[in-house]
C-alpha cells in the first residue's frame, strides 16, 4: 500500500473552496453602506408554517444604491415579512408601501463601520479555522498511510502540498477579508 498512496487533493480543495464561498456569502450580508441583494440572504420568514428565506416570499430589487425593497408576492404576509427585517438586527427600519417593503440604507458612522470591520474579522477567522481543520484531515490521511508503510521522504512530499494549498487558501481568506474592511471603512 505504501506506494499506492494518493491523497485526493481534489478532495481537499473542494472543501477549502466551499470554506471560501461560505466567508463570501457572510461578507455579503454585511451592510456596507450600499444596498444589496445578498444582505436580506440570512433573514428567514414564518410563512406557512414554516421558516423560509425572503427571497422565496417576495423579489427583492435595488432601485437605488441606498434603497433595497422587497415585493411580497402574498398580501398576507407583508406583516411578517416586516417583522422578519426589523428582528433581523440588521439595523433597518422598513417602511411599509401596499405590498412592497422599502428599506432605506443609513449612513454608516464611525463606530458602526469599526464594528463591521471586527464581524468581518471573526467570519474571516472562521473560514481560516474551516481551511485548517481541512488541512489537519489531509495530514491524519499521510500520517495513517506513514504508519502503514509510507516512506518518509513521500510524507514529507505530501505534507509539504497540503501545507502549500492551506497558505493558498488562507492568503485568499486574508485578501477577501482586507477588500472588504476597505469597503466597509470607505465613506
Amino acid at each position: 500500500m505504501s506506494d499506492d498512496f494518493i491523497l485526493d487533493t481534489d478532495d481537499l480543495t473542494r472543501r477549502m473552496d466551499g470554506a471560501i464561498a461560505n466567508l463570501r456569502t457572510e461578507f455579503g450580508s454585511l451592510r456596507t453602506g450600499r444596498g444589496s441583494a445578498s444582505m436580506l440572504e440570512p433573514v428567514m420568514v414564518d410563512a406557512y408554517g414554516s421558516m423560509t428565506p425572503i427571497n422565496q416570499v417576495g423579489t427583492v430589487n435595488v432601485p437605488e444604491p441606498r434603497m433595497v425593497t422587497v415585493n411580497v408576492w402574498d398580501k398576507g404576509l407583508v406583516g411578517k415579512v416586516e417583522k422578519a427585517i426589523r428582528e433581523s438586527g440588521l439595523g433597518i427600519n422598513p417602511q411599509l408601501n401596499g405590498t412592497i417593503i422599502m428599506l432605506p440604507i443609513p449612513e454608516l458612522n464611525e463606530e458602526r463601520r469599526r464594528e463591521l470591520s471586527k464581524v468581518a474579522g471573526t467570519y474571516a477567522e472562521n473560514a481560516r479555522v474551516s481551511i485548517r481543520n481541512v488541512r489537519r484531515d489531509g495530514m491524519d490521511q499521510i500520517k495513517k498511510a506513514k504508519n502503514d508503510g509510507m516512506s518518509e521522504d513521500d510524507q514529507k512530499l505530501w505534507e509539504s502540498e497540503v501545507q502549500d494549498l492551506t497558505n493558498d487558501y488562507i492568503k485568499r481568506v486574508d485578501v477577501a477579508l482586507d477588500a472588504k474592511q476597505e469597503e466597509i471603512m470607505q465613506v
